[in-house]
């Protein structure tokens, strides 16, 4: 269960966040707790979350090792800073912020796991695709260039996000059958690719307005590995809430 703080809280926050949250979430879940804060607060998140099982991870990275690439942050600089994970190719980046292409995305993954973190894969259609029927046709480009390029030891250590981008921050939630349906393609594609193991064994989240009352329908569904949320990861409550569902 991810939690994405997209631009969000600073770092005095962050520690009050996780002060209330420690205490809430308690030790009965057996879920995966991943948090992804903004650059800034990474070093409190790290600090407050030290000797838990709660890990943390940067929302961004770019693929060079070092270079003249102002306002970037490389993968190792992420790693020395106490993050273990890392988003990927998100919507918000590849449609927004810095429209970023499948190219990119398989180069940053690579940077990624060549400094020892998990990268979080987000792959996703956009509302004008998801009505003219494209969903599946999107998915498969995306797979096959932003995922595909791994080899098959760097896929086995990759999660992957499915997001449709027109369910982010909009109040609507891909149904649990849509989700599963989309699920259900990328497994089919990492078959075709890496085969029947890494098809079963490979995690898939499901992100996109995801809130307590809808957790549930979706973790139904057995597709569905895990959630990458966003605004309801901002309150300790909230996010405990769903966790506990899950």
């Amino acid at each position: 269960m991810a939690g994405n703080w997209k631009m969000y809280k600073n770092p005095q926050e962050t520690v009050e966040f996780f002060e209330r949250f420690k205490l809430l979430l308690g030790e009965g879940h057996q879920c995966q707790v991943v948090f992804f804060p903004a650059a800034i607060d990474i070093p409190a998140a790290v600090h407050s979350t030290e000797g838990t099982a709660i890990s943390v991870g940067g929302q961004n990275i770019y693929w060079a090792k070092e270079g003249a690439y102002t306002g970037e942050i490389s993968a190792a600089m992420l790693h020395a800073a106490g993050a273990t994970w890392v988003l990927v190719g998100h919507s918000e980046r590849r449609h927004h912020v810095a429209h970023e292409t499948d190219a990119d995305v398989l180069k940053k993954t690579q940077a990624a796991l060549s400094a020892g973190l998990t990268p979080v894969v987000c792959v996703g259609e956009r509302l004008d695709e998801h009505k003219a029927g494209k969903a599946h046709e999107v998915l498969v480009r995306q797979f096959a260039g932003g995922i595909a390029g791994l080899t098959e030891e760097q896929f086995a250590q990759i999660v992957i996000a499915y997001e449709p981008v027109w369910a982010i921050g909009t109040g609507q939630t891909a149904t649990p059958q849509i989700a599963a349906e989309a699920h259900q393609l990328i497994r089919s594609e990492t078959e075709k690719r890496f085969g029947e193991d890494a098809a079963q064994s490979v995690r898939i989240l499901y992100g996109g307005s995801v809130k307590p009352d809808n957790i549930r329908g979706l973790m139904h569904e057995p597709e569905i590995d895990g959630t990458l949320v966003g605004g309801a990861s901002l309150d300790p409550e909230s996010f405990v809430r769903i966790i506990e569902a899950a």
